[in-house]
């Protein structure tokens, strides 16, 4: 659609000091090094005025820096990091599609409108990837939801950080966000199938659609029932654009390669961005020449060397004023911009696909639109949404273990688990399992609707092997009497304490002590006190007999007072 534009302004004869518009195409590689090198190299031959792209976030800071110094607009038609919004530190660069901060709204308003309170996020770690999940994060935040786990892929070692599995499955939410461009997305989708982590189990939201039939048919059934948000044109919410440019754009298509057209229904609608970026140059481009006089000087000049850093295009600020004033009706809908943000005014629009089975394959098909005013609506001649396990029914976003099948692993431990081996009729050996574990077990498959595969642990593991088992996968959980330690904890979780196992110290009951009114008397034995007290009474009356006839005192007292004195 690109060059379906340059040679459309060819057909309609539009010229720039007699000169049609040309163009030269520079490959990044996803490289923002490579992007401005291509771009300096280009330039230091070529009078280029504008710049299509880059496509990619990571690579648009530097092509917008590079293009404020030469003065002249980069328009890009699918780099969607929010932070390229800010009009001071990108005067020069512009995009045709809305920002993922848009994306991330569209996508809070699609939660409450499902009832889901929370999600895993996951992102590639660039700026496309990290700024978006920050959006995403942020606008759930604001609407009181919850990420319940961040997950990071790697794009130089194309890799999940931790095992995927592990990480879904260990998570409340059962609501999962993928923010990745299309290559990634591939990579990290068969990954979630190789950990069977997507349907019936999860729900998976992608940020692009990508060809299901990459994958191996025998996942068809795992892939229904994921959603895409992706960037909507105008005709796909049932707004105007502009047939006439669009149908001539289709037809020079036609006409130099045919065989790549898709049809008119069937255009990516990033080609229809990427339409509307190179003919809002085109037309900014004219604009600027035509209102140029005899007595000015080139409306294409630039000053300076050759070398691409020191060009300066002479006439950018008028272009630069010709854009933010500029509206028109381009085939992804209305393009107008303004001095206070890099994003176009309006045309926030996006829509959600269902992958569903059709004709024995699986595809995208379009079930709602979404609008920055009117929110999420059902899309025109609409299918159903089909969820993850063919079903009709909305999924809640928090774990449900209905229909699940659990992998349990019972430890054999009285009286907890009782295994009661038995031949029966057939001569085959069974171990009937009966205690406290196994009627726990079936009160949860009551309560909680799950399907218990119980598994008796060989008698010949450990209790560390046992919990190994779950860490590696082996079990989903184990239930007996385990104790918690904190190497156990750092490979595996703890439920709280179903039934208190403790352990105590027996020792003997203390007889019952009572306690005597005369006990203080029992150290000495009866005689003892008895010779205590007459040695006293002895002793009162000698002194009461000597005393008295020296005592003067004493004399006149009767022998009872002077007694008693004296036992005293």
């Amino acid at each position: 659609m690109f060059q379906a534009a340059v040679s459309l302004s060819q057909q309609y004869n539009i010229t720039i000091e007699g000169q049609s518009i040309g163009w030269q195409a520079v490959q990044t590689g996803g490289s923002p090094i490579d992007a401005v090198s291509g771009v300096c190299e280009v330039l230091s031959i070529s009078n280029i005025f504008g710049i299509v792209g880059p496509s990619l976030s990571r690579e648009s800071p530097i092509i917008a820096e590079f293009a404020k110094k030469v003065g002249i607009p980069a328009v890009t038609y699918s780099a969607t990091d929010p932070t390229l919004s800010n009009r001071n530190l990108y005067p020069t660069f512009y995009r045709t599609l809305p920002s993922d901060s848009a994306a991330a709204i569209a996508i809070a308003k699609l939660f409450l409108q499902f009832k889901w309170t929370s999600c895993i996020l996951i992102y590639q770690n660039d700026l496309f990837g990290t700024n978006g999940a920050n959006a995403i994060k942020d606008a759930l935040s604001k609407n009181g939801l919850t990420v319940a786990k961040l997950v990071v892929f790697d794009i130089e070692t194309l890799s999940i950080e931790g095992k995927l599995s592990t990480i879904l499955i260990g998570s409340s939410s059962r609501i999962v966000v993928l923010w990745a461009n299309p290559s990634y997305t591939a990579l990290i989708l068969q990954n979630a199938l190789d950990s069977n982590v997507l349907g019936p189990k999860f729900t998976w939201i992608l940020s692009s659609s990508i060809p299901l039939n990459s994958f191996d048919p025998k996942f068809s059934q795992q892939l229904i029932g994921m959603l895409t948000v992706e960037p909507a044109v105008a005709s796909n919410i049932g707004a105007s654009i502009n047939t006439t440019l669009l149908n001539a754009a289709c037809n020079i298509w036609q006409q130099y390669e045919n065989e790549t057209f898709p049809g008119l229904t069937n255009i990516d609608n990033y080609a229809l961005f990427a339409f509307d970026t190179t003919w809002l140059l085109i037309q900014a481009l004219e604009q600027l020449c035509s209102t140029t006089t005899n007595n000015s000087p080139s409306c294409t000049s630039f000053v300076g060397s050759p070398f691409c850093f020191c060009r300066r295009f002479c006439n950018s600020n008028s272009l630069f004023d010709i854009i933010n004033n500029m509206t028109f009706l381009g085939v992804s809908g209305s393009i107008q911009f303004s001095v206070n943000t890099t994003d176009r005014i309006g045309g926030a629009y996006y829509f959600a696909q269902n992958a569903q089975s059709a004709s024995n394959d699986t595809v995208f098909m379009p079930v709602l639109t979404y609008t920055e005013n009117g929110g999420w609506q059902t899309y025109a001649g609409t299918n159903v949404i089909i969820w993850p396990g063919n079903s009709l029914i909305t999924p809640g976003s928090d774990a449900s273990l209905n229909g699940v099948t659990l992998r349990i692993g019972v430890i054999s431990s009285l009286p907890f688990t009782i295994v009661d081996t038995r031949t029966g009729s057939s001569g085959q050996t069974t171990p009937p399992l009966t205690g406290y574990v196994p009627d726990l077990i079936t009160q949860l498959q009551t309560d909680l609707g799950f399907i218990a595969d119980i598994r008796l642990a060989p008698l010949n593991l450990t209790y560390t092997q046992i919990i190994r088992k779950v860490a590696n996968g082996d079990y989903d959980i184990v239930i007996g009497d385990v104790s918690v330690t904190s190497a156990r904890r750092k490979i595996v979780g703890f439920s709280e304490s179903i039934f208190d196992n403790s352990l105590y110290i027996i020792m003997r009951n203390t007889p019952a002590v009572s306690f005597d009114l005369f006990g203080f008397m029992k150290p000495f034995s009866r005689n003892l006190w008895l010779l205590s007290i007459g040695t006293t009474a002895i002793a009162s009356i000698i002194i009461c007999l000597l005393e008295r006839e020296t005592n003067e005192a004493l004399q006149n007292k009767s022998i009872i007072s002077i007694y008693a004195m004296s036992w005293w």
